[in-house]
């Protein structure tokens, strides 16, 4: 795959649903954006995430909507600007513990997996520091991307996605909420999830909850349906991944 191909992707993720649901490639959210530049930031750097990952991505994760806190301001699904900006320390902490056993001498001593989440550029914040001085944080995001690294799945070596890839929000409480999309809404979204696996044809695809099961049925594609790590099922999560990636290891 090249670059014509996430261009193209790009350009195919202009055609979110109208209503409660904001489109962070292609929208500014005049409430909370740095400016009218926000959707380039973000379109560079999903651009950049998913280029580094187009030959080296085993295990696809889909999740089911973009979240406030998550790629709402950073543009990539199931991460967050702390995390991006190396300020989540959960994530920090397992980038760097296995960064360390990577660069043993057991290992041969070889080149030591970075520590950017993505590596061929520097991120930028696109939410106002006066809303959250640090950076948006997400729970979700910091479980998942926490338990891969711990179990020694490289950076490069997994992709997120959303079965629903834009923000569904709560109009009542406006562009600071999630909510969960409807089923028009999922509908809009299944041509954006077939091209995506259309890029990322990985052997191992992982779908965190109901929806994103559903959405992936509706494609004919036989995922691993795992607990979503919200709402108290963070620890199920950790136990059905280490499983998955364990036995994936063994057959591969």
């Amino acid at each position: 795959m090249s670059c014509d191909a996430i261009a193209k992707f790009l350009r195919l993720l202009k055609r979110s649903p109208s209503g409660a649901v904001f489109n962070p490639w292609w929208q500014v959210d005049g409430q909370n954006d740095i400016g009218s530049n926000a959707p380039a930031i973000r379109r560079k750097q999903l651009r950049a995430y998913l280029q580094q990952r187009l030959q080296t991505a085993r295990l696809a994760v889909i999740g089911e909507a973009l979240g406030y806190r998550g790629g709402h301001f950073s543009g990539i699904a199931m991460t967050s600007e702390r995390i991006l900006f190396g300020k989540q320390a959960d994530v920090v902490a397992a980038l760097c513990e296995h960064r360390n056993v990577s660069g043993t001498i057991r290992n041969g001593g070889g080149h030591r997996p970075p520590l950017q989440i993505i590596s061929s550029l520097e991120p930028r914040r696109t939410s106002k520091p006066q809303i959250c001085p640090h950076g948006f944080s997400e729970p979700t995001a910091t479980i998942v991307w926490g338990t891969f690294l711990r179990l020694g799945v490289k950076p490069d070596e997994f992709v997120l996605w959303n079965a629903f890839p834009w923000h569904s929000f709560d109009p009542r409480r406006r562009m600071l909420s999630n909510r969960m999309p409807s089923k028009i809404e999922r509908a809009a979204g299944l041509p954006v999830l077939r091209v995506f696996r259309e890029l990322f044809p990985c052997d191992h695809v992982v779908a965190l909850g109901k929806i994103a099961t559903a959405q992936l049925q509706e494609l004919g594609v036989d995922a691993h349906c795992i607990r979503h790590p919200a709402s108290g099922g963070a620890k199920l999560f950790r136990q059905q991944i280490a499983g998955l990636v364990q036995n994936a290891s063994h057959q591969d």
